[in-house]
């Protein structure tokens, strides 16, 4: 009877201890530092007990951690968490968690800039996994593969004495961390490559070749993570990235408002000027507007919005998520700071005040003008109303903290 109990009693607990293994990591603040230091790869659900969303993906979640512990058991290759946003308010705080459930993903300790806003099933979660630990590297085993690269893409390419030196180490590492920004590739074939690397290791940065630029070298050290780092971040994320309909979601929950320029698809003097001005003039506002430019023959509706058509290309708009203002004239883009000085005005709210009350000479100038019918009626009203807010996060796929 006691030798029944005693087998029982192990039982049991061997079976809790299962219960508690199995699953996602819980996630608190006393442990999130060393699941993420101690892990390549961490993707954690930020999820509220009380939110619908979160109840229907928690146990989905749980199974998606399980089949990858199962298929990736190597130590500290990836780690699937879960915080309980109403237990652990600081964490979510820090991550800017205003909406559940939101699916974030960690590289190296590191916050990636994009969440995770696929399906929310087994299968497509446990992909974007394997994704995520795959090498993010393009191989290059001879010279054809390195002229075979895609004259579309920008790239940054290194040839390298071998895969275990702490060069190649080094640039593994970076190129996992930028994958969602940049393309990288690399070459161990010394033979091969033995004209790009005549003596020692080299990397180099190859923007779009059909604007024929030549490749920028790193001349920093190449086993500093830091430093290279940097320098492929600079390549990588521009000051001005393309809006699609499939990335505006994940613009506008930023939370910045938009500075857009709208061009024609072929036009890429536009967006070469406009780079160059938000550089030049923009360069510490990046924290408070989101500088974009965006295929005005796709963006149709926004053009329609401010009673503009695609013959009225290039134009620059700001979208704050409540209206939308014009900026008066792109010609002046470059003149005395104008570009700096419409983005100022926004955060001041001098443009919504402009818009009810122009100044006397802009009053006369639109008289004379005899401009077209729908900007008139624009002055008599409110501006047009933003565009963009409708791409915001869906409310029927997750809940918000302002709805408590």
């Amino acid at each position: 009877m006691h030798q029944y109990s005693f087998i029982t009693v192990i039982i049991f607990v061997l079976f809790n201890i299962c219960y508690v293994w199995s699953g996602a990591i819980q996630i608190t603040s006393s442990n999130i530092d060393s699941v993420l230091s101690s892990h390549q790869v961490v993707f954690i659900n930020f999820y509220a007990n009380w939110c619908r969303f979160s109840q229907m993906l928690n146990p989905v979640y749980d199974q998606l951690a399980d089949k990858v512990s199962n298929e990736y058991s190597e130590q500290g290759l990836v780690a699937i968490g879960k915080i309980d946003c109403d237990s652990e308010s600081s964490i979510s705080t820090k991550y800017h968690v205003n909406k559940y459930p939101t699916l974030k993903l960690f590289r190296h300790g590191i916050l990636t800039k994009r969440e995770y806003r696929g399906a929310r099933q087994i299968d497509a979660l446990y992909e974007f996994i394997r994704k995520q630990v795959e090498s993010s590297i393009i191989k290059l085993s001879s010279r054809n593969d390195l002229s075979g690269l895609d004259s579309k893409k920008s790239y940054i390419i290194g040839h390298f004495n071998g895969e275990k030196s702490e060069n190649y180490k080094t640039f593994s590492k970076v190129s996992n961390l930028l994958r969602d920004e940049c393309h990288f590739a690399a070459s161990t074939n010394l033979e091969e490559f033995q004209t790009e690397r005549p003596t020692n290791d080299l990397i180099y940065y190859r923007s779009l070749q059909s604007l024929n630029k030549k490749d920028e070298f790193y001349i920093g050290l190449m086993n500093n993570h830091e430093s290279f780092y940097v320098w492929s971040n600079e390549k990588c994320v521009p000051l001005v990235r393309e809006i699609t309909f499939e990335n505006a979601e994940e613009l506008t929950d930023e939370g910045l408002p938009f500075l857009i320029l709208f061009h024609h698809a072929d036009d890429h003097q536009s967006v070469s000027l406009f780079e160059r001005e938000v550089a030049k003039q923009l360069i510490h506002e990046t924290s408070n507007i989101n500088c974009l430019h965006a295929d005005g023959a796709k963006f149709v509706h926004p053009l329609q919005h401010l009673g503009k058509t695609a013959a009225d290309l290039p134009l620059i708009v700001i979208d704050s998520f409540r209206h939308m203002f014009l900026f008066p004239d792109i010609k002046q883009i470059s003149v005395n700071g104008k570009l700096l000085q419409f983005v100022q005005d926004l955060h001041s709210g001098k443009l919504h005040q402009d818009f009810h009350n122009p100044p006397p000479s802009t009053k006369q100038t639109k008289i004379q003008d005899n401009v077209d019918s729908a900007v008139t009626g624009f002055l008599k009203s409110n501006p047009p109303e933003s565009v963009f807010v409708r791409l915001t996060p869906s409310r029927q796929r997750y809940s918000f903290r302002d709805e408590l």
